[in-house]
């Protein structure tokens, strides 16, 4: 996670700030995530079944791609060069755009929109996502990624 001060981090309101590596989603990764929430819907795990949809093979949960924020905002995010710990606290506006097929690789773009000191050194951050699809026009999915930031 790239480190900043507080002004530096501030200095950036309203640009994007990151781009995350690539990663893949694979079939055995969408399997995974099928088991441990239960939704096992064809289109995510039968690839014969789900060649015959619009799809052309399975893909990913929408959520599973949302999870991955975590990941990816890690490599992207600015934090504080004094930060003791930063947590999740909500999302707005998640739209899951297009599906992403098994074997796709996806990354998210971070814009910080605001940042504002909710009490002494409880921050609330607020980036915009886009989370793009290698090779793709069209991003998997957008949402506002509200975090709380403690210095």
């Amino acid at each position: 996670m790239p480190i900043a001060s507080l002004d530096e981090i501030r200095s950036r309101l309203g640009t994007e700030i990151g781009v995350s590596p690539w990663i893949e989603i694979g079939q055995a990764d969408i399997d995974t995530f099928a088991d441990v929430t239960g939704d096992h819907q064809f289109i995510h795990v039968d690839p014969e079944a789900a060649a015959q949809t619009p799809f052309g093979g399975t893909v990913a949960h929408g959520f599973l791609t949302l999870s991955l924020l975590s990941q990816m905002g890690a490599s992207a995010m600015l934090m504080p060069d004094n930060l003791t710990m930063a947590i999740n606290y909500g999302l707005e506006r998640v739209r899951f755009i297009a599906p992403v097929r098994a074997g796709k690789r996806v990354r998210g773009r971070f814009t910080l929109e605001s940042m504002e000191e909710k009490k002494p050194g409880q921050w609330q951050f607020l980036h915009q996502v886009i989370v793009e699809i290698e090779g793709e026009d069209r991003p998997a999915l957008q949402a506002g990624w509200i975090a709380l930031i403690f210095t």
